[in-house]
Order: C-alpha cells, then sequence, then structure tokens
C-alpha cells in the first residue's frame, strides 16, 4: 500500500517561498494581519501533529508490550478516529474555501497551492489504509492477541508514514499561505 503511492519528495519551489523572505515564520504572531482565523488554522496544524504522534507512540508501546490491549484499543479508537475525521474535514475545507480564497488574492502561489492539493490526495490514501487496518487492530485486540500485534506491526508503518506526510505539508502549507495572508491582509 504504501510503496505504491507518489509521495512527494522534492521541496517547495523556491518560486512559492518569496513571501517567506519577507514575511519569516518567527515575525508571524506579532504582524498586525496575523488574526485569530489565522492563529487558529495554525493551531489544528498543531493538533494534528499532536495527535499522529500520540497515535504513532500508542502504536509502538502496545508492540513492545508497554501498553495493553485494552487500553490500546481504547485510545486507537479515540484518537485514529479524531484524526483521520478532523484531518479529512480539514482538507476537504482547505481544498474548497482556502486555497481557493489564497489563489484569488494571489494567483502567483498557484503551483504552490496544486502541490499541497496533490499532498492532501496522498494523506487520503494514507489515512485511508491506516483507519482499515486500525479498525482490524481494534476488532482483533478483543478475539486475538496475537493477531492484534500482528495488525498493530502493519500499523505502524502507516502511523510513522502519516507524522512524516504530516510534517513536511503542515510546515509547507503554513510557509505558503501564512505570508500570503499577511501580505494581502487576509482572513481578518
Amino acid at each position: 500500500m504504501l510503496a505504491d503511492l507518489d509521495i512527494r519528495t522534492a521541496d517547495m519551489p523556491d518560486e512559492m517561498r518569496l513571501l517567506l523572505a519577507e514575511y519569516p515564520r518567527e515575525s508571524w504572531d506579532g504582524h498586525p494581519g496575523f488574526h485569530e482565523k489565522t492563529r487558529n488554522w495554525l493551531g489544528a496544524h498543531q493538533g494534528f501533529r499532536r495527535l499522529s504522534e500520540l497515535v504513532r507512540s500508542d502504536t509502538e508501546a502496545y508492540l513492545d508490550k508497554s501498553m495493553g490491549a485494552e487500553e490500546f484499543a481504547l485510545r486507537l479508537s479515540r484518537f485514529g478516529n479524531l484524526l483521520v475525521g478532523n484531518l479529512h474535514g480539514h482538507h476537504t475545507w482547505e481544498d474548497r474555501s482556502y486555497f481557493p480564497e489564497l489563489s484569488a488574492a494571489d494567483p502567483r502561489f498557484d503551483q504552490g497551492l496544486e502541490i499541497l492539493e496533490k499532498d492532501h490526495e496522498t494523506l487520503d490514501q494514507v489515512l485511508h489504509g491506516f483507519a482499515g487496518t486500525a479498525n482490524r487492530a481494534i476488532k482483533l485486540t478483543q478475539l486475538d492477541e496475537a493477531q492484534a500485534r500482528e495488525e498493530a506491526g502493519k500499523l505502524l508503518p502507516a502511523a510513522q508514514m502519516i507524522e512524516t506526510l504530516l510534517d513536511r505539508h503542515l510546515g509547507d502549507e503554513e510557509e505558503l499561505a501564512v505570508p500570503i495572508i499577511l501580505h494581502h491582509r487576509l482572513r481578518g
């Protein structure tokens, strides 16, 4: 499953980072155009980073037997569902609303937005596979502990992939979108 995915390995093109030089990350919070909507959007990204790390670390804890099957199943059900459901909703909103707003404000960066939309497609595929494997692992914790651990062993690479993809994607997305927002005083 993971080997078949078209995963972006190239950095965001330099021309998509033009405004970042004028609006570096460390200056965002103090900029007068940095409003609550943007702060909330960045907060959602931090939440996704934490959830993906939690799901991965819980899976590792279950595999190394420092977490029991019942606790693992409860946590995976809760946090895995939050991660998958909220990421799908967030990406749908970005693709349908947020990215078109950014494109209308500054079409010079459409190539970067297209790259981010392709990232969303890749993440959706990884999340789909992750959800199926996670659901099997949860069910197996009640039926067969050995099979549950085997399924968790299949889940770990997907959890690691989600964490890796999110790290790259969210950073690129933030460094493309926030400078556009600040430059054009959007989302106020």
